[in-house]
């Protein structure tokens, strides 16, 4: 077992871990995602020409037709070579050319440091009872490229239907317009990140078809959309029950939760299209996503993953976001597996202890604690017990079934425990946490920004350290000039990135700097644009 894993990793060092090129996913119908008034989308940059695919030096071109940025840095080829120089890490940002992205946003990347592959694609070392052999697994960790994407648009949604009944002409051209930012920081591959990054947005606009008279109408949503002219009111369910009915009164449903509840969907059907098409389309890995959606006055923050989003709003910090790690949702991966013990096979316990219990140790009592406890008790330990802890390690090494070391996001349906069957997909959530914000309750000023940061910024940085930068880079502009979100995007990517050294990246403290992928979007509050 141990030389087939040590093949694997030769096999990873030598090809890079990068995928064969990827044909590109059919997008959805209808996808126009921006009105006429909106600006257009960059043209994407031209690929590298693909080699032969021998071993050899044309091998490296090849790989690298399967890398790609966010098209809103409108990257030349020459461009595109810069950002995966992972020894250099040059910051990208979107050209300084006149057509900025909307809101004025400001966005910022550099590669990962390549000094940490392929170290960090190795998890932890864990002894299987079933076997009796050491073996090592490779996590769902980093390839050779840049695996975080971006996204920024403005997409128009028209209605599908007419709720009111009136005909289905009146109601044209009165949809609605959303804006909205998307960070995907990609693990095992870049092709989910990639998918999630061009068609995300497009499954939110399809939910919110149903939704756009409902949202522009103030009174409250129907209970249920009307069908066909004749049939009963189904909003009402007397018609059903009849006059003994104990249902005396209905649930309030507001404007808010629709909107929440169409981006959660939209994240379902985007992790299910990605599990239609892995194969045909080689949508490798998965992905962490964090999307902010601006709609009708209020700001929509979605995450799934372990990036982060932040207000700094005249200097206090609003957190908009929290990570979903193994130690923060220990319980619900504990639940499942204790609901469903076939999920763990025989090697793996949902219990949790200090340490790795020794078959010595059988017998004894030992603290413990399960998915129904937040503090610790005793235990006498069992033989089942000497199984390998579903959530292992603590802090940035906490990992699921020793594998992967965050528990939700899009993607990862390939992904299983390595010299295993067991999939680890079941206890990975595609369920996003939305938060909302409401831009009318505040009058804000130009210096008030949301802040959207990958795993590769919060790592190294505070969010007291991001405020204070965002106080210190936007009072050396002027209010009006929309640049000075791009040069905070790049502030906060250069301070978590460091400066390279003698031995390594490193911050002014002489801490260690980021070595994972690093993106960064700045969306004013204050600024450009009318919240009405």
């Amino acid at each position: 077992m141990l030389n087939r894993v040590r093949s694997a990793v030769a096999h990873l060092v030598s090809s890079g871990g990068a995928p064969p090129p990827r044909p590109k996913s059919p997008d959805l119908p209808n996808a126009a995602s921006a009105p006429p008034a909106a600006a257009p989308e960059a043209p994407r940059s031209p690929p590298a020409k693909a080699g032969s695919g021998s071993a050899t030096p044309a091998k490296a071109v090849e790989t690298r037709a399967s890398f790609s940025r966010p098209t809103f840095l409108q990257l030349s080829p020459g461009g595109l070579r810069r950002a995966d120089d992972h020894a250099g890490r040059a910051v990208q940002s979107p050209p300084d050319t006149g057509r900025r992205l909307p809101w004025s946003t400001g966005y910022a990347d550099p590669p990962f440091s390549s000094s940490l592959w392929p170290g960090s694609q190795v998890a932890v070392t864990f002894l299987s009872l079933a076997s009796r052999h050491r073996r090592r697994v490779i996590n769902a960790g980093k390839s050779r490229h840049n695996e975080d994407q971006a996204c920024c648009e403005v997409v128009y949604v028209e209605g599908r239907r007419s709720v009111t009944g009136a005909p289905r002409e009146l109601s044209r051209g009165q949809g609605l317009c959303f804006y909205y930012w998307g960070l995907f920081d990609g693990h095992a591959g870049g092709g989910a990140a990639e998918m999630a990054s061009r068609l995300l947005h497009r499954h939110i606009r399809e939910q919110l078809k149903d939704l756009v008279e409902i949202l522009q109408d103030p009174s409250p949503p129907p209970l249920c959309l009307p069908t066909t002219p004749g049939t009963p009111d189904s909003s009402d369910p007397s018609h059903l029950l009849g006059p003994q009915s104990c249902w005396s009164s209905q649930k309030e449903v507001t404007h808010e939760s629709l909107v929440v509840g169409a981006i959660e969907n939209a994240f379902q059907l985007m992790d299910e299209q990605m599990a239609r098409e892995r194969r045909g389309h080689q949508v490798e890995g998965g992905c962490c996503a964090l999307v902010v959606v601006y709609l009708l006055g209020k700001v929509y923050v979605a995450n799934a993953g372990d990036s982060r989003a932040i207000i700094v709003r005249n200097g206090e910090i609003i957190p908009m976001s929290r990570e979903f790690t193994p130690e923060t949702e220990r319980q619900r991966l504990q639940l499942l597996g204790f609901l469903k013990p076939e999920l763990l096979g025989s090697e793996f316990t949902h219990l949790e202890f200090p340490r790795r219990v020794l078959p010595k140790e059988l017998g004894q009592r030992m603290l413990y604690r399960d998915q129904n406890m937040t503090g610790w008790a005793y235990k006498k330990i069992e033989l089942e017990d000497l199984r390998f802890p579903l959530v292992c390690g603590e802090g940035k090494k906490a990992r699921v079934m020793a594998t992967i070391g965050v528990t939700r996001g899009l993607g990862d349906h390939n992904l299983k425990v390595c010299s295993s069957t067991l999939p680890i997909k079941p206890f990975l959530s595609c369920f996003p946490e939305v938060r909302v914000y409401d831009l009318t309750q505040y009058e804000h000023c130009p210096d008030d920004v949301l802040v959207l940061g990958t795993d590769g910024l919060w790592d190294v940085t505070t969010d007291y350290e991001v405020a204070a930068t965002v106080d210190r880079v936007l009072s050396a502009y002027e209010p009006n000039d929309h640049s000075r979100y791009t040069a905070l995007a790049q502030a906060l990517v250069l301070g978590a990135r460091g400066t390279p050294r003698d031995r390594g990246w490193r911050l002014p403290n002489n801490k260690l700097g980021s070595g994972d992928d690093i993106s960064v979007f700045v969306i004013p509050l204050g600024g450009p644009g009318s919240y009405s």
